[in-house]
């Protein structure tokens, strides 16, 4: 009988835990026998033909890469259209692949969309990852829960820090349309004074009046105001405020408007805050590339549900002859108790789709999260935290 041969690629941001996923691919094919090839820098590596041999890849240098964030097979952001994909099938066709891994977010599952219908008898798995948990009919993605340990705990470092020397902190927070990783700055909030006291989605709509009136009242009463923002905020009509007050309108490879790698949109905030409030001490930040690979803070769930996602995602062939992206399938409002079942995506059903934050996710005043977030996305970033405290 001929051995299966399998390609493997990553595309999009990198995350703490891609490798696990990509791992958890090549220990399970091995297992089977099947021939493994990477892809460099994702699709634009198929087209170019720029691959790695993974058959043969020992234990020792697996651990290392599966313990590493960031893509070991380099990533991309091309955004294939139809002419494209005909490329990577042309590709696929002369090596012999049959069956295409691409671990990836809403673009690459799309890629693959369309690469399956133009030939079904290459089987597409779409793996899941992103930091910003857009993916539709996933519970969670793989990324996120390391992003957003990461995020909630430069929010409780920022609140000890305030703490000492009050003032208004705010950060800015990667997430594009979707509000989960600024929601997740509250995760590590001990007491209802801690820090960040106002939070700002893109599913609620902005108002600059309405934000200045919330920053005042809490520095009226308590001397601080740390304040967390998502990068993808946006005004009632739509328009993003960062495409607002931008000059220049720069967008990304996929035609978007370039949100984040830039200060502009704290510095706009901070700025309003002392002309209009008067407040002197105000500092903003924007988080950047360290939400996805920062080596030191990478929650131990999301490692082993990476992994676990990448092993599954080849067990599911032997059950599935078409193209699919394998999933975490959704609690819904059942969160009182913790459990992962996995499940699998048609891609034409989250390819291109956006998920949002629910509106049980988000208070009342549209200004912070409910505790059905919290219920949500705890269980999510691990366990492993160093303990703090204060004396006043």
């Amino acid at each position: 009988m001929k051995k299966k041969k399998i390609l493997i690629a990553q595309g999009g941001g990198p995350t703490m835990v891609i490798n696990k996923s990509l791992v958890g691919i090549i220990e399970e094919a091995k297992k089977n026998n099947y021939d493994i090839l990477g892809s460099k820098n994702g699709v634009n590596g198929i087209i170019n033909s720029k691959f790695v041999e993974l058959t043969e890849i020992s234990k020792e240098k697996l651990f290392l890469v599966e313990n590493s964030p960031g893509a070991a097979l380099g990533s991309t952001r091309d955004k294939p259209d139809k002419n494209y994909c005909k490329k990577i099938l042309e590709v696929l066709l002369k090596k012999k692949i049959n069956t295409f891994f691409y671990i990836g977010g809403n673009d690459s599952s799309d890629s693959l969309r369309i690469i399956s219908e133009a030939n079904p008898d290459i089987q597409c798995v779409h793996v899941p990852k992103t930091i910003d948990n857009d993916l539709v009919l996933n519970d969670h993605t793989p990324g996120f829960g390391s992003a957003a340990k990461y995020v909630a705990s430069v929010f409780a470092g920022i609140n000890l820090d305030i703490n000492s020397l009050p003032g208004v902190y705010l950060g800015v927070i990667m997430g594009r349309h979707a509000g989960f990783l600024t929601a997740a700055s509250s995760l590590l909030k001990k007491k209802i004074t801690d820090g960040p006291h106002l939070i700002y989605l893109p599913e609620s709509n902005f108002s600059l009046d309405n934000f200045l009136s919330d920053v005042d009242n809490i520095f009226i009463k308590k001397q601080k105001c740390i304040i967390a923002v998502s990068e993808g905020i946006k005004f009632s009509n739509g328009q993003l405020v960062g495409e607002k007050i931008s000059k220049l309108n720069e967008k990304d490879a996929h035609g978007n408007i370039q949100l984040s790698g830039s200060s502009m949109l704290g510095d706009y905030l901070s700025n309003q805050i002392k002309i209009k409030l008067g407040i002197k001490r105000v500092r903003a930040d924007t988080l950047g590339y360290a939400q996805r690979s920062f080596l030191g803070c990478v929650s131990e769930v999301d490692q082993r549900e990476a992994k676990k996602l990448g092993k599954e995602s080849v067990k599911f062939l032997k059950q599935y002859d078409s193209s699919f992206s394998i999933c975490i399938k959704e609690r819904g409002r059942n969160l009182n108790t913790y459990n992962v079942e996995i499940g699998q995506n048609k891609l034409i059903d989250i390819g291109g789709k956006t998920k949002y934050m629910p509106d049980y996710f988000i208070n009342r005043k549209k200004n912070y999260v409910s505790n059905s977030f919290f219920k949500y996305a705890l269980p999510l970033i691990g366990k492993k935290f160093p303990d703090f405290g204060n004396l006043i």
